[in-house]
């Protein structure tokens, strides 16, 4: 059972890797992380950024698939 979950979250890696890649190369790199509702505070040379909704977003979409997949 663990190396199933670790090969499961190696693969999620690397597709999130490549995703996030041709994201960034597609302009939609600005998306994740600037959502409304995420936190962020600029004064000076100091700077505070906290992607609240996107964590918020991440965590749905992560249970969900997870549970779609232990359900398998």
């Amino acid at each position: 059972m663990m190396a199933k979950l670790l090969i499961l979250m190696g693969a999620f890696f690397i597709v999130a890797g490549l995703l996030w890649m041709v994201g960034d190369s597609l302009g939609l790199g600005n998306f994740l992380g600037h959502l409304p509702g995420d936190i962020s505070f600029t004064r000076g040379n100091t700077s505070f950024h906290f992607p609240i909704v996107t964590c918020i977003l991440i965590s749905a979409v992560l249970t969900i698939v997870l549970n779609l997949f232990f359900r398998l």
